[in-house]
């Protein structure tokens, strides 16, 4: 008795996608996109302009790019992502599609539908790429869990109210409550 093979799709797959649906494409496997809600929104814009600012003002040579935006995490194409917002220090993996390989700072804001995607699937994807920082933003239960990738810590969760410091970015601080 044969098994079942499951259809491996790859990045042609997404690019056939109708006009307007947006999904990622992780291992092989396409995960449909729900829309984002105000709060989703507010909060993605909020960070992009500190974090834009703050790499302004440092005369930085990093860019920051918000969602929809496509990461090609690994050198294959069964992996395609769309995170919340991008951060890219090497110009050298930016092309008019977007990233090839590893961001140096992703930020995720969770939504009911994508707290398993962002806490485990993504997070595992990420560290396995070689992204040094890892924000997760997660409204719902109010706090943000960083990974610091690259001094291979455990992660650490603040609460909204809390100010915190990006390793990657030193002096960008955040305190999402100031938002809300």
């Amino acid at each position: 008795m044969a098994l079942t093979q499951k259809k491996v799709f790859t990045i042609e797959d997404i690019y056939a996608l109708p006009e307007g649906q947006r999904a990622e494409l992780i291992d092989g496997r396409i995960y449909d996109m729900a829309p984002p809600n105000r709060i989703h929104q507010k909060i993605s814009g909020w960070l992009y302009a500190e974090i834009h600012n703050y790499i302004q003002k440092k005369q930085g040579d990093c860019e920051v790019y918000p969602a929809p935006f496509a990461v090609f995490l690994n050198e294959d194409d069964q992996n395609y992502i769309e995170p919340d917002i991008s951060v890219i220090c090497d110009k050298n993996k930016l092309t008019d599609k977007g990233c090839n390989g590893a961001p140096d700072l992703i930020v995720e804001i969770v939504s009911p539908s994508s707290r398993k995607m962002d806490y485990i699937i993504k997070n595992g994807k990420y560290a396995e790429a070689g992204v040094r920082e890892y924000w997760i933003i997660d409204p719902e239960k109010e706090r943000i869990t960083v990974y610091y990738y690259e001094k291979d810590a455990a992660p650490v969760i603040y609460p909204f109210a809390d100010s915190f410091e990006s390793a990657v970015f030193p002096g960008l601080q955040v305190t999402v409550a100031t938002l809300l």
